[in-house]
């Protein structure tokens, strides 16, 4: 006992009780704290999600917090250059190369990295449909077509969807709650930095004998445990510790937004004053949280299969294959959830801003959220049906399969609801988002049929696949970031960008994406193996039209580089608020500050209330929520 008040007499406190203190402690009192900290969180969501008006028991809430918080202590300036996080710190687009702590300008790194490797991504999807506009393998070999879709879709998942949308939470959630930066500023910028080497892993890969990974972005085994050139430095080892490194980055960025949302909201912001964006964070992240470790774990004996001759994976040394896929799809299929749950986010920002009205059945869309995250869980077997699974599993992730798409169908009408009779302002921003809410609608509905077992069994390894996988990627996630980046360039920059290029690039987007992907659907349905570099003739109609698309979605990417780089050099000045928004990030100047606000907003009234008149916050000079801004024309605002 002795030990143990020195322990607590040296160190602080967590919750309660320090870390080297829980290690001292019997193990059934450990036990103890354990079952209490999930009891509080199993009876917490269930009130949450069934029984949102009612207060929790006295017994179930968190011990009062008396230590100072971001949300209690002062936010005066650091002492040094206003907008400079220490003294000396550049002030320019010098920062954004320097290993900066400030979440904004980590958030800026995420979304410019990520930019520069989806333009990467990009052009080896162009090599592969240009391969693809003919049957025969002409353009590429086999091998290296292989090459090029095992790298073309781990560069778009862990080197594009994955950190632009991390940049965009890590640069807005600690506005929209009042934060002045995330809990563990460090670790922050940390996590950001092991994603440049987890992209130089990638394209290292390209140099290395034998090239890249040719086992897809999946990995399975065996494929992957083979080894041609018997180098111990391989495609294949450089993938899978790009995809660990990924994973180590990905959940330390989980621990840091789930503190940082759940410890230093402002003042007066309760969970159902909480933006629906970071309500989306919150959820991604805590799958982040549960998932990861499988995925990560799964590559590590992957690697260790490979590089030391052990037998997780190997059926010739008693290992056993379907194993791995376990592991890597019990996170990979919950991580659509992780990037289009916070494109759920936006749209659900971008809707009641741009139609005027407050967000319809905000507190059920926060709520169906965490109720993803729940139902995600127990659904990633969906994927093996063709693989031997037994008839009771395949029959009850089917039903989780299908349950998945009720919380969704939740946001759905409570975004057409939200429009429906708005003010709607057709901006670049709103008809991205209702691009992106069409194409998930047409996704959603090609995901129940693969949901069915009959169904998928028959479409399992065809393109129907593939086209119903991007037009959830590109179809919705994708035009869900360029509505985000749109909604909240001119918070970024301070400027406003062309309203011309931005629906250019929108009708370009919205037009290749239909047309490259809608084809494999009857593709697939007649046939078309998917991962072949040649195929029959009768599959070569659809493929053309494709082929085209995809084409047009490459060209769609110019404007929008055009429009991003002029905007933010010479586009034309806006004031902190230029949408009229009702939300904590537009009370702050454009762009913040390294403080982001100059005293901490003391939130007063819920979020999305367009049309009451209400302040938001009880500390700072509500702007004109109900006007129109100026730089409107009369033509968006009729």
């Amino acid at each position: 006992m002795a030990e143990i008040s020195d322990q607590l007499m040296k160190e602080p406190k967590v919750e309660g009780i320090s870390l080297s203190t829980f290690c001292l402690l019997p193990p059934a009192f450990c036990l103890l704290v354990l079952v209490r900290s999930l009891t509080f969180i199993a009876f917490s969501s269930i009130h949450l999600l069934f029984f949102p008006f009612c207060p929790l028991p006295p017994a179930f809430y968190l011990p009062p917090q008396n230590k100072q918080t971001m949300t209690n202590i002062s936010l005066e300036p650091i002492k040094g250059v206003r907008g400079q996080p220490y003294p000396g710190a550049p002030d320019n687009w010098k920062r954004f190369f320097t290993f900066s702590t400030d979440h904004k300008v980590i958030g800026i790194q995420y979304i410019v990295t990520s930019f520069f490797f989806f333009l990467i991504g990009g052009l080896l999807s162009m090599v592969m449909r240009g391969e693809l506009i003919t049957p025969d393998a002409d353009l590429v070999d086999r091998t290296v077509y292989n090459a090029l879709f095992t790298m073309h879709g781990s560069i778009m998942l862990f080197m594009w969807t994955f950190p632009v949308l991390v940049g965009l939470g890590n640069y807005l959630v600690p506005l929209m709650i009042g934060a002045r930066d995330m809990a563990f500023p460090r670790l922050n910028a940390v996590s950001f930095w092991m994603v440049p080497v987890v992209g130089i892993l990638m394209l290292a890969s390209f140099l290395v004998p034998g090239g890249p990974s040719q086992s897809g972005w999946w990995a399975y085994p065996p494929v992957s445990l083979q080894n041609p050139t018997g180098n111990l430095i391989n495609g294949q080892v450089l993938w899978i510790l790009a995809v660990a490194i990924s994973g180590v980055s990905s959940i330390m960025g989980a621990v840091n937004f789930v503190t940082t949302i759940f410890r230093m909201r402002a003042p007066g912001m309760t969970w159902f004053k909480t933006p629906a964006f970071v309500w989306s964070v919150l959820a991604a992240q805590l799958i982040q949280l549960y998932g990861l470790p499988a995925l990560t774990g799964g590559a590590v004996m992957l690697l260790l299969d490979i590089t030391i001759g052990t037998s997780f994976f190997a059926p010739d040394r008693g290992g056993n294959p379907i194993l791995y896929q376990h592991f890597f799809w019990f996170y990979s299929h919950p991580a659509v959830y992780v990037m289009v749950l916070p494109v759920f986010g936006i749209f659900s920002e971008v809707l009641p801003v741009h139609a005027r009205k407050p967000l319809f059945g905000y507190r059920v869309i926060a709520a169906s959220s965490i109720l993803i995250t729940i139902i995600s869980a127990f659904v990633w077997v969906h994927h093996m049906f063709a693989s031997a699974t037994p008839g009771w599993m395949r029959m009850f992730f089917m039903v989780t399969t299908m349950l998945v798409g009720v919380p969704s169908g939740i946001k759905v009408f409570g975004w057409v609801a939200t429009i429906w009779g708005g003010k709607i302002r057709f901006t670049t921003p709103m008809l991205f988002a209702l691009g992106g809410i069409s194409n998930w609608l047409f996704a959603g509905i090609t995901g129940i049929f693969l949901a069915s077992v009959p169904i998928d069994i028959h479409v399992n390894n065809t393109y129907f696949v593939v086209g119903h996988f991007h037009y959830v990627l590109y179809g919705a996630i994708v035009m869900g970031i360029y509505a985000g980046i749109y909604h909240w360039f001119p918070k970024m920059t301070g400027r406003m960008y062309y309203e011309g290029l931005g629906k250019l690039h929108f009708a370009l987007t919205y037009l290749g994406t239909a047309l490259t992907f809608l084809p494999m659907h009857p593709a697939g349905l007649m046939g078309m193996p998917r991962r072949v570099a040649s195929y029959d003739l009768e599959f070569a109609y659809w493929n053309v039209l494709a082929s085209l698309g995809g084409f047009l979605l490459g060209l769609s990417t110019l404007p929008f580089i055009l429009n991003m780089v002029s905007s933010w050099i010479r586009g034309d000045k806006v004031g902190n608020n230029p949408w009229r928004a009702y939300g904590l990030e537009w009370l702050t100047s454009s762009p913040p500050t390294v403080e982001n606000f100059e005293e901490t907003p003391i939130v007063v009234s819920r979020p999305y209330g367009y049309g009451s008149n209400e302040p938001l916050v009880g500390n700072v000079p509500n702007p004109g929520l109900t006007e129109f801004p100026e730089s409107f024309t009369q033509e968006q605002t009729s």
